[in-house]
């Protein structure tokens, strides 16, 4: 009981204790036979509220009941996925030099990667490198983190719900991470007041209490779940590591709002759903697998767990997320 207090106490308290209690600090990897490298920042396990109570300003309904969530510690990257990282998967010349953990985890990642040339520019000219990769769907966004998984031997995944918003949150139980005045957004986030009608390069606002950058805003970030409305309400209370598996191609959940979106939208207990739409202007049919053609807005967050999954773990959860059965 007593550690419990402890470590929820750290979680509020940007958890410095916390870190040192479960051995996790963070971590910068290099993919190697590149010069790409990206870090992940620890997220200590504890509880907290999911959700925005009745009453609160600018709530949605899909944003209740509000109920305790129990999360084990996982890592999260510090910014969004950048396209130097994302184009290590998607560009067959820029994969070329790069060295795998072996033979067998290089044949894997070279068969997943067949993304198809996207029918518009998906970056729409907002920036390349530094900035965040956008565009991608759902699918394409967790393929890219199984070949990253293959790649570097190390479990890489995208965030739950709840993952995303707890780490979010940073132990705050305010409309934003840093309270709840939306005149504070600016320091903070890229959205549609001060991003001149486009993206920017990541960490170029205040991070969290817990070292994230960009949860509010420049782009929203998919998740692993898929959307439904009413999902909070179908949730034990103090349950650990909820995570509504998708059963559908739309609407999954992406999360954060982007440079696009108002400052309501940007609130750390919002959801937006995908629709049909961000597909609108793709002339394939069926739609690309790979591209979102018309959102620019959303983009990829990782998360590693800090207990790692075993392969057959692994293998049994990448099935599961990509129809592989």
């Amino acid at each position: 009981m007593l550690l419990k207090r402890l470590l929820t106490i750290g979680c509020v308290s940007v958890a410095g204790f916390t870190y040192a209690q479960e051995g996790l600090e963070p971590i910068t990897k290099t993919i190697e036979g590149s010069e790409v490298s990206f870090k992940m920042v620890p997220i200590p396990a504890g509880t907290f509220t999911m959700g925005s109570p009745e009453g609160a300003k600018n709530r949605e309904e899909d944003e209740g009941p509000v109920h305790q969530v129990a999360l084990e510690a996982f890592y999260m990257s510090e910014t969004e996925v950048t396209w130097e990282l994302y184009e290590l998967f998607t560009d067959k010349d820029k994969r070329a030099t790069l060295v795998y953990v072996d033979e067998a985890s290089q044949k894997k990642a070279d068969a997943m990667v067949k993304p198809s040339t996207p029918y518009l520019d998906p970056s729409y000219g907002m920036g390349k490198y530094g900035f965040p990769a956008t565009s991608m769907t759902q699918y394409a966004a967790v393929t890219f983190c199984k070949w990253l998984s293959e790649t570097t031997g190390e479990f890489y995944r995208l965030p739950t719900e709840a993952e995303w918003e707890y780490a979010c949150r940073a132990g705050s139980t305010t409309a934003y991470s840093f309270g709840d005045n939306a005149d504070s957004l600016k320091s903070y986030a890229w959205f549609y007041d001060n991003s001149n009608d486009k993206y920017h390069e990541v960490k170029g606002k205040k991070p969290n209490a817990w070292g994230l950058h960009d949860m509010h805003g420049n782009v929203m970030e998919w998740t692993l779940d898929q959307y439904q409305a009413d999902y909070y309400a179908t949730v034990a209370d103090g349950q650990t590591n909820p995570w509504r598996k998708p059963t559908n191609l739309h609407p999954r959940t992406a999360r954060g709002g982007s440079w696009d979106d108002d400052p309501e939208d940007l609130r750390s207990a919002n959801r937006t759903t995908s629709t049909p739409n961000w597909q609108k202007r793709d002339p394939q049919i069926p739609k690309s697998f790979w591209w979102a053609s018309d959102a620019p807005f959303v983009g990829i967050r990782l998360v590693k767990p800090a207990k790692q999954p075993t392969k057959a773990e692994q293998a049994a959860f990448w099935a599961s997320v990509l129809d592989e059965g």
